[in-house]
């Protein structure tokens, strides 16, 4: 066992406790003697291969079941491998505190490089203290963008916390639904499956992964401009029912001059017929004061 446990960097302690839970084999006995023979080295590796993974010792050892029972560990693995792989074709970059500071204003901001390395935003780089991995540039790059429109730091992180959730919501929702409809026969059918079953759903996989990111960005292109359109309306109408009211008012009429319009022109044109009225008188006043301006001048150039 020690000899075990130095050629794969387990335990001996873990090695007793995989064999506790069934997930190691017993050794083969030799008289007083146990022998671990090359078949153990690897289940060790693949035990600590499937935890790299996230999987559960529970998890892995139905994993193992299914490969000693020879219904093909390789496939179910490559079929964790394509789930496990990249969802986007972003790519990683390295930012150093400096650069960071510089992008946001060149202010020092810590309370906010925290909250951006809580939610993942920033990931701290592996032995530099004053460098970041920003798994996302496109996120990234809206946070500064949204930053110099002049939208606080908590704000923004705020709207991500509150943005996450609903969409953790819409990815799960679209995994129910891909789930019942496409890998229900992968994951309910018998257990005589085989690699080639899992080497056709991790193909499926693949061909699906950017379907839920196509109809997230067509639906919120379509909600943004309903909704955007739909907001400008309703400024324009508060800003026009703004405009009425400071240009309306209230003005006396005497009783006998409104009786004397609406003969003239009926009850229900009166209103209208007195503000337009109202609107010719100013103008013919404000055209004979151009009139007079012109004459005035006029007079000037005749004179000797």
């Amino acid at each position: 066992m020690e000899d075990l446990a130095h050629l794969s960097g387990a335990t001996v302690r873990t090695i007793r406790a995989y064999q506790d839970r069934g997930l190691l084999p017993r050794p083969e006995r030799r008289g007083r003697a146990n022998v671990y023979a090359d078949a153990h080295l690897v289940r060790l590796r693949q035990i600590a291969d499937l935890l790299d993974r996230g999987y559960t010792l529970a998890s892995i050892k139905e994993l193992l079941e299914a490969w000693d029972a020879g219904r093909g560990l390789g496939g179910v693995l490559g079929l964790a491998a394509e789930v496990d792989g990249p969802w986007t074709d972003e790519e990683s970059v390295r930012i150093s505190r400096a650069e960071l500071d510089e992008r946001f204003g060149g202010v020092q901001d810590d309370a906010a490089v925290a909250e951006a390395v809580e939610l993942g935003v920033l990931e701290p780089a592996p032995g530099a203290p004053d460098s970041f991995v920003v798994p996302s540039p496109q996120e990234l790059a809206v946070a500064v963008e949204l930053h110099a429109a002049g939208v606080p730091l908590s704000a923004i992180a705020g709207h991500l916390r509150e943005l996450r959730g609903q969409v953790e919501h819409i990815a799960a929702r679209f995994l129910e639904f891909t789930t019942e409809h496409v890998f229900a026969r992968y994951l309910d059918g018998p257990d005589d499956r085989t690699d080639a079953d899992a080497a056709e759903a991790a193909v499926l996989v693949r061909r699906l992964r950017p379907l839920a990111q196509h109809t997230v960005d067509a639906e919120l292109a379509r909600a943004m401009r309903l909704l955007a359109v739909r907001h400008l309306r309703q400024h324009l109408s508060a800003d026009e029912d703004t405009h009425l009211r400071k240009t309306t008012r209230n003005v006396s009429i005497s009783s006998e001059t409104m009786q004397a319009v609406e003969a003239l022109v009926g009850q229900e044109q009166a209103v209208e017929f007195i503000a337009m009225a109202a609107e010719r008188e100013v103008r013919a006043r404000a055209l004979d004061r151009l009139a007079a301006n012109h004459s005035s001048s006029a007079d000037l150039d005749e004179t000797p």
